[in-house]
């Protein structure tokens, strides 16, 4: 991955609509160009896809939105923890992360009686030792994005 690849996935980070024409523009490439090095992330494993980001407020769904902190078992393995929590309803995002905890799990759940169900899953059939729960209030507003804003 070069500069111009790092450039093209921090627009599409703000806009992964734009048109490859645009996205050319802004990084000094032929529509075509552009198209080309999108496609070679993807193909490679460097873009794994993408997607829309509601705004909570927006969502009609309601119930709750949390981000839960978790240690693993010293008997469950990173793999194992993963493949067991890609089956649990209302779990949205996973991330390994650093610190004292192992991972980030983004969920959304009904209401309280909802994420203690998800809490004791976890516990029980994915191998988490401990958690630490916290409950989205509202998002706050991102500045926009656009060719202007730099």
């Amino acid at each position: 991955m070069d500069r111009l690849d790092r450039e093209i996935l921090g627009i599409l980070q703000q806009d992964a609509r734009i048109s490859f024409r645009d996205l050319g523009v802004r990084v000094g490439l032929s529509a075509n160009a552009a198209a080309d090095r999108v496609r070679r992330m993807r193909r490679d494993g460097v873009i794994r896809g993408f997607t829309v980001i509601v705004d909570p407020a927006a969502d009609t769904r309601g119930g709750l939105v949390v981000f839960i902190d978790l240690t693993l078992r010293h008997d469950t393995t990173n793999e194992e923890f993963e493949q067991r929590v890609a089956g649990l309803p209302g779990i949205t995002e996973v991330v390994h992360v650093t610190g004292e905890y192992d991972y980030l799990v983004r969920a959304r759940a009904a209401d309280p009686a909802a994420l203690d169900t998800l809490l004791r899953r976890l516990k029980r059939e994915a191998g988490v030792a401990q958690s630490s729960t916290r409950l989205a209030l509202r998002a706050a507003q991102r500045p926009p994005s656009g060719p202007n804003t730099a």
